[in-house]
Order: structure tokens, then sequence, then C-alpha cells
């Protein structure tokens, strides 16, 4: 399970897809979350604007990761 690493918290979901690179665009971020293609803590998550904190596990594209906070 990789790591992210957020600097606030908390912050939206569409916007840890897109600086993370795990999609082109915010709005290819909000596409695959209203699609269904994303989970959060083991849970199909279809909000885009879901606040996301520290210890949050999020899969998508066949990836793991975990939330962690730095700040």
């Amino acid at each position: 399970m990789r790591p992210i690493t957020i600097n606030k918290t908390p912050v939206e979901l569409f916007k840890i897809l897109k600086f993370e690179g795990l999609v082109d665009s915010g709005g290819g971020a909000k596409a695959a979350i209203e699609q269904g293609l994303v989970k959060v803590n083991g849970e199909v998550e279809t909000r885009k604007r879901k606040q996301i904190v520290a210890g949050d596990k999020i899969e998508f594209g066949g990836n793991n990761f975990v939330i962690v906070f730095e700040g």
C-alpha cells in the first residue's frame, strides 16, 4: 500500500486523484468517482467531494493507497 501525504486535512477525494497524477484532470477524477471506480475504506465512493482524512484508504486503478498527514 503506497502512502499519499497530505499537508492539510480534510482534502476532497477528486483532488487527491488529480494531484497524485492518477487521472489526467479534475474532470477525469470526477468522472472516475461518479462511475464507481474508486473505493474509500473498502466501500465504493461516488461523492467526488468526499472529505478524505489521514488513515483513509483509497483503491483506484488496481492500486491501493493510504493517506498520511504531514503538517
